[in-house]
């Protein structure tokens, strides 16, 4: 079953809670829920800790909790100690139902950093990718015994960015360690989004249906600019954003041939005061749809 689902830095970022600090969280669940309609949202720091409260909050709202970001540290600490530190995150999925653990290794992350420029990312090597990788695929088995599915978020700013380091991790894992496929993310990191789904939709546990504006992409490189200085440039938007650089049919497709079945996520942060939530969401929402209509992915999805 597809479902359409939203991620709350729309409203309020996460990496620089001061971006939409001013919207009410009140205005966040009623505008997913009730008013735009998405079937559920990912984590976002204005959620509640406790797993019921959470779902009892969500529910009022007519939205399920999709699933949420984990920090790894695994270049840093042993797979041992990354169990111990996802324990509460984990039960927190586990109680609402989730089937996936979104996963990022962020030990050595500049993406959070508004000085550094996301050019200046960390890299591994080949030997370094490798034994991450098997820290990684041990850590997603352990993960998989639990009942949820390992989805690695590649991510600008992270040793995990570009085509090249996707194939890489793809190729130093196995069968646990899923991939969490972002359309913008891997756009913007220099590759052709299907190609890249192309090589590795099989393994597709989490799709984000994150769009980008090109020239503000090639003006962060250029310039030097961090990832949040490109976010507050508008360097990402929504599906059916005119001003978008990524057609989402063909990549829609290409799941629905892999037999994909989860959810699609519009995570799509942007300057809220400069871009309203409400109008970003809805358009994306509609035409996620549509795309999915015509891809086949979804064939009785609504207007």
């Amino acid at each position: 079953m597809i479902l359409y689902g939203t991620n709350p830095i729309a409203w309020a970022n996460d990496d620089d809670q001061s971006i939409g600090a001013h919207i009410p969280t009140e205005q966040i669940l009623r505008e997913a829920g009730r008013e735009i309609g998405f079937d559920g949202i990912e984590n976002g720091h204005r959620w509640p800790d406790d797993p019921q409260e959470l779902k009892s909050l969500l529910a009022e709202y007519g939205l399920r909790f999709i699933s949420g970001w984990y920090s790894t540290h695994l270049l840093t600490r042993s797979v041992a100690e990354e169990i111990a530190a996802v324990g509460p995150h984990l039960e927190r999925l586990k109680a609402n139902g989730c089937t996936v653990c979104i996963v990022c290794e962020c030990s050595n992350t500049v993406h959070g950093s508004p000085d550094v420029a996301v050019n200046d990312r960390p890299r591994l090597s080949a030997d370094q990718m490798a034994a991450f990788g098997a820290r990684l695929e041990e850590f997603a088995a352990w993960m998989a015994g639990q009942g949820v599915t390992l989805a690695y978020h590649h991510h600008m700013g992270t040793i995990v960015e570009s085509p090249e380091d996707i194939d890489a991790l793809m190729a130093a894992t196995g069968p646990a360690t899923h991939l969490l496929f972002d359309a913008g993310h891997c756009a913007f990191g220099g590759g052709d989004p299907l190609a890249v789904l192309k090589r590795h939709a099989g393994r597709v546990a989490h799709f984000h249906a994150k769009n980008i504006r090109r020239p503000v992409t090639e003006r962060v490189r250029a310039e030097g600019l961090s990832f949040l200085q490109g976010v507050m440039a508008g360097a990402f938007t929504v599906p059916g954003d005119p001003e978008g650089a990524i057609d989402f049919v063909p990549l829609l497709r290409m799941l629905a041939q892999a037999g994909y079945n989860g959810w699609l996520v519009i995570e799509a942060e942007q300057d809220p005061v400069l871009r309203n939530p409400l109008t970003y969401q809805a358009m994306g929402l509609k035409a996620l749809k549509a795309a999915a209509r015509e891809a086949g992915l979804d064939p009785h999805a609504d207007g």
